[in-house]
């Protein structure tokens, strides 16, 4: 925990912070030309550079609340943690924290990296979300985000039983990153788990 806490990465000093990284996500998404105050923020993520630092952390948040899944994705475990107590900042309510283990790349800034949210339009693949994104956000204007020097990524990522695609793009900026998918983590882990329900059975 001393370790954490020197490095700012301690969850009491993390959640202090979270009123301010939120507001630098509204500032993101008035520059992408989306408002979201009407969508779910599913579950906020952080990144770490070493694999130390996440078998830590993974053990402090557990304080807060309880494993959901741990699943191998892209070729590293991805921990989700389901809040006891959601977080509540600004209009939004935050039921999931997302800790990937460190793959080999190193974040120029670990900790607080992004927000995913959940937007209507039921997307099983990348062109329909882009097709929901575009409908709902009319204001969004795609061919000047890099102009704007606003990273724009699509990526399907998948755990080995997820049964429910969740197409997932990604508008990231600095350190600061939106991603706008049309599943909750919840429902997709629940799709996990229905599937080895099933492989278990036969």
């Amino acid at each position: 925990m001393k370790k954490l806490k020197q490095l700012g990465l301690h969850p009491e000093q993390m959640l202090a912070d979270l009123p301010a990284f939120m507001n630098r996500i509204i500032c993101l998404a008035d520059e992408i030309g989306i408002s979201l105050s009407s969508y779910a923020a599913d579950h906020i993520a952080l990144r770490v550079n070493s694999q130390d630092i996440a078998l830590e952390l993974h053990q402090a948040w557990l304080a807060y609340g309880t494993e959901w899944s741990q699943a191998i994705i892209n070729g590293r475990p991805i921990v989700v943690i389901g809040f006891d107590k959601p977080l509540q900042v600004g209009e939004w309510t935050i039921e999931a924290l997302e800790l990937p283990y460190p793959n080999g790349k190193t974040y120029p800034q670990q900790g607080w990296e992004h927000v995913e949210f959940v937007i209507p339009g039921n997307a099983m693949s990348l062109e329909q979300l882009e097709q929901s994104i575009s409908s709902i956000f009319p204001a969004l204007n795609w061919q000047q985000l890099a102009d704007q020097g606003i990273k724009v990524k699509a990526s399907s990522p998948a755990g080995e039983h997820e049964r429910l695609p969740n197409p997932t793009y990604a508008f990231k900026k600095g350190n600061i990153c939106i991603k706008l998918h049309s599943h909750s983590l919840a429902a997709v882990i629940t799709s996990e788990q229905q599937d080895k329900h099933v492989n278990n059975n036969n």
